[in-house]
């Protein structure tokens, strides 16, 4: 991923954030999403962490799938592990192997930077996306976390796999 390349991940995030998530995030939270302020948030973060690598799918030329790997960011995370910190695709091309893809390389990537382990977190009630990373070789480790989003909680389950 390069700088320019953040208004079209910032496309695939909130794109794929409301095709994903719709029922299981609160609609207002969703419907205030706006790629214009993803992507300035992304610009103001981006390439601020070495240990963090952004990768990009393309396809015909375009950006269709987005995905960070790095350190692991979970409170008592010890520091040799490393994290899945975003994995997603563009709706119109899911199924057609471009996550896949793209896991591959992150975990590629993980391996090269000396992690022994990945985890990343995924909503529980995400079932495509859970039988995704279990497909990928991750198992949920009993980690759990609740989010708010204004008066709704709403679970998160952490998922591991070894490298």
């Amino acid at each position: 991923m390069t700088p320019d390349d953040v208004l079209a991940v910032s496309t695939v995030r909130v794109t794929g954030w409301k095709a994903a998530y719709a029922g299981l995030v609160p609609a207002g939270y969703l419907d205030r999403m706006s790629v214009e302020a993803d992507a300035e948030r992304r610009r103001d973060s981006f390439g601020g962490d070495a240990r963090v690598q952004n990768l990009v799918a393309e396809l015909g030329g375009e950006v269709v799938g987005w995905g960070v790997v790095g350190p692991c960011r979970d409170e008592g995370c010890e520091g040799d592990h490393g994290e899945i910190h975003a994995l997603y695709v563009a709706p119109p091309v899911i199924g057609a192997g471009v996550g896949r893809a793209l896991m591959r390389e992150l975990v590629a990537r993980a391996d090269a930077a000396g992690y022994p382990s990945l985890s990343l977190w995924v909503l529980r009630d995400n079932h495509r996306a859970r039988r995704f990373y279990e497909r990928a070789g991750f198992h949920w480790d009993g980690g759990e976390l609740s989010w708010h989003v204004h008066d709704e909680v709403v679970p998160e389950l952490r998922y591991r796999r070894l490298i």
